[in-house]
């Protein structure tokens, strides 16, 4: 890595690329997107390449890979013939854009081959078994599908209060109960 960054950005863009195999990406697109994510202004290939001194072969492959996850887009700044590209300024884009394109390669396949596996008739009580459990899987799968679809459409703002309500959900939900009368499970 070039010594152009400062330690702060190095060690993050350095902690990227190690957590890039655990995300399913290599190192390289790891930090190339720490590196998006942490520059306030968009970057062309040859400065990530020379920040990062990587190559331009792979920076341009980590450029289409990201690109392909929706995680950066293309800019053509004035006067510029080159490209740059940026990633979303908001955090909670990044974490929207990560869950649909998940959901897309991960969950939708996961969905289809369920909803088919369930569509057979099961040749003995074992796979009859295992369809019940292929059911309640797909039902599941789908509820948080459906969840993760809703929370999606909020705002920014709306999605940070959310979220910091944390465990306080289940006491609102206790609450929630007891105002309409029905009895708690816990």
């Amino acid at each position: 890595m070039v010594a152009n960054l400062t330690p702060m950005i190095q060690a993050c863009v350095l902690h990227f690329g190690e957590m890039g195999s655990r995300w399913g990406i290599n190192r390289t697109v790891g930090q190339m997107y720490a590196l998006f994510v942490l520059t306030q202004q968009p970057l062309c290939a040859d400065q990530i390449a020379e920040s990062l001194g990587f190559s331009r072969s792979n920076v341009s492959m980590g450029i289409k890979e990201l690109l392909s996850w929706e995680l950066i887009k293309l800019q053509h700044l004035p006067g510029e013939r080159r490209e740059f590209y940026s990633a979303p300024a908001d955090v909670w884009d990044i974490a929207k854009t990560l869950i649909e394109q998940r959901r897309k390669r991960e969950i939708d396949p996961t969905l289809s081959t369920l909803r088919n596996l369930l569509l057979e008739t099961p040749a003995n009580d074992a796979e009859a078994f295992a369809q019940r459990r292929m059911q309640d899987m797909h039902e599941l799968i789908d509820m948080l599908t459906v969840w993760t679809t809703e929370i999606q459409r909020l705002k920014s703002t709306d999605l940070s209060k959310l979220s910091k309500l944390g465990s306080n959900i289940g006491k609102v939900l206790n609450m929630k109960d007891k105002l309409l009368g029905k009895a708690t499970n816990n």
